[in-house]
């Protein structure tokens, strides 16, 4: 569990060195990823596991292989995206070339973060959690 977090924190550390343009998404798009993000927010705040988990892409599930693991992992690793006081959309961007919304959170102890949630697009066309990095505000330009 703590080699997979370290994984995601390096990761985070590249992809915030490294974003490029606004995304060619659609307003419908944009609405449909802020739906998910904020939907799964919602579901960590009720520990609604299932529903939850259901907003992982398929790869973020096959990786934990169940909510309560999945669930586990949130709770231990990502507090402030497990309770956050508050959140706030910020742009979407490009990193990497994979489609990234940054989420401004206040964490239960008041600290801020940057969410980096990526996301992807399932054939049926639905946007998925393909992972989420947590950045200090001020680490990430403008």
């Amino acid at each position: 569990m703590r080699v997979m977090l370290a994984v995601c924190f390096l990761l985070a550390s590249l992809a915030v060195a490294r974003a490029d343009d606004a995304p060619d998404v659609s307003a419908a798009d944009r609405a449909a990823i802020q739906g998910v993000i904020g939907a799964q927010l919602d579901a960590f705040r009720h520990d609604q596991g299932e529903k939850a988990f259901g907003f992982a892409s398929p790869n973020i599930q096959s990786m934990f292989g169940d909510p309560p693991h999945f669930m586990a992992m949130v709770e231990q690793g990502y507090p402030q995206v497990y309770r956050p006081r508050s959140t706030r959309f910020d742009d979407l961007v490009t990193i990497n070339g994979r489609i990234v919304q940054r989420v401004a959170i206040i964490g239960p102890d008041g600290t801020p973060v940057l969410a980096l949630y990526t996301m992807e697009r399932e054939p049926d066309g639905t946007w998925r959690i393909d992972g989420c990095a947590l950045a200090k505000p001020d680490a990430v330009g403008a």
